[in-house]
Formats: C-alpha cells, structure tokens, sequence
C-alpha cells in the first residue's frame, strides 16, 4: 500500500497538533507540513505537492474553498471544521469526507479506511479546482478540452459544461506547464489529448481539430512551435 503524504491547514495551532498526533496512529497517512492561513498554506502546497489535504474551512480572512480556488492542480482533500453548514458545500466540490471538531479517533478512522481505498483503487489525477459563482466544480484535468481567455475570467471547456474561474490564461498556463496542454494563440489554451486530428490552413499555419468537432486556430508562433514539437 502506498505511502500517502498529507498536509494540515488550520489556524488553531492546538487543532493542528492534535490531528497530527492522532494520525500517527495510522502510518499509511505522513503529515510532511502544516500552515495556518491561506498564503502559508498555499506556500506549502506547491513547495511539497501533497496527495492529501486536511483542510480547515475557516481560516483567517478566507476561507478553504478560496485556498483551492489558487491551486492547479489541487491535491485531494478532507475538510475539517467546526461549522456544520459547510458541510454541504464540501461534498458539492467533492471532497473525499468532512471531519467535525472535535475529531474523534472513530470518525477519523471511518474517513482514513475510505480515503486508503480511494487511493488504491484509482489512478492518480490531476485535478482543477473551479469555485463559479455559487457552484464548485473539481475538474479532473483530462476532461479539460480547452481553457480561453473571457475578458477578466477564462473560461474552462469540460466535456459538455463550461466553468469561469478570475484567473489570467498567462497565470493558468504557467500553472499547467508540463501538465499537457499547448497555447494554441493569445486567447486559447487546448489539451493535447484532445487533438483529433492536425491540419494546414493559410500561410503555414495549423487547424486543431478537437475531439469533439471544435476547431482551434493556431497562431503562427505557435503553428511553428508545434510543428518542431511533432516533428511535423
């Protein structure tokens, strides 16, 4: 069984402690860090890249969904709070399960055993977390076709529903680098597992067509820069 490594955000530095001592009982389970707000939190994340995520939903300022909202890709998550009427919230964004303070070594143990089994039984993915509006979506990445530039927001294309996160399409691609997708023109960025087929269009340039019959037309930086990158 894999070794899974967890990190803990929340502001009550007591909850923090207790939590990490409850789960050495559980030695699938590796806390590697901890933070107490959003900006430490957030430090952490991309500096250790955790698996896990034990995920206060009220930190100072902010709130955990609002953590998520800054992650590509976010790591899987267990809410853990005191207020009850998240919790509903928490499973629309598909959280793994939600702990109530105080945490009781029964519930947690519950939590674990479908969490371990999660992890066993599936594949790592990458996840985006899109909060639009009222509704949270946790996008797995390969379902992404396209992301495109809307005014101040982009737009995420996933299978047949459309999401708008207040993020540049400059911050999103340099968050998804190495992640697959390729930055088709100054509006547009397209999954390359969605590429159906690569075709020449008017001065040298190329025609994406997806795998959904949508066409995306590349600039010519990136006609060439995709053509070197095929060998085409």
């Amino acid at each position: 069984m894999r070794n899974i490594r967890a990190v803990i955000i929340d502001d009550e530095r007591l909850a923090r402690e207790e939590l990490r001592r409850m789960l050495r009982d559980f030695p699938q389970v590796t806390v590697i860090a901890e933070a107490g707000n959003l900006e430490a939190g957030e430090r952490t994340i991309r500096e250790h890249r955790p698996d896990l995520l034990f995920l206060d939903i009220q930190l100072p300022g902010a709130t955990g969904f609002d953590l998520l909202e800054r992650l590509t890709p976010a790591p899987k998550v267990i809410f853990v709070t005191a207020y009850d009427q998240y919790a509903l919230k928490a499973f629309e964004v598909n959280a793994l399960d939600y702990l109530m303070k105080p945490v009781r070594t029964e519930r947690l143990a519950q939590v674990l055993q479908k969490v371990l089994e999660r992890f066993e039984a599936s594949k790592e993915q990458r996840l985006l977390f899109v909060k639009d509006g009222a509704k949270c979506h946790w996008i797995p990445q390969p379902e992404i076709w396209l992301i495109e530039s809307v005014e101040n927001y982009a737009r995420i294309c996933f299978g047949s529903q459309t999401a708008y996160i207040r993020r540049s399409l400059n911050q999103l691609e340099d968050q998804l680098a190495g992640e697959g997708f390729f930055r088709a023109n100054r509006a547009q960025l397209v999954n390359t597992g969605s590429i159906a087929r690569v075709s020449h269009a008017a001065a040298g340039r190329l025609d994406l067509a997806l795998t959904n019959g949508e066409i995306v037309h590349l600039s010519e930086r990136a006609s060439v820069k995709f053509k070197s990158m095929n060998k085409l």
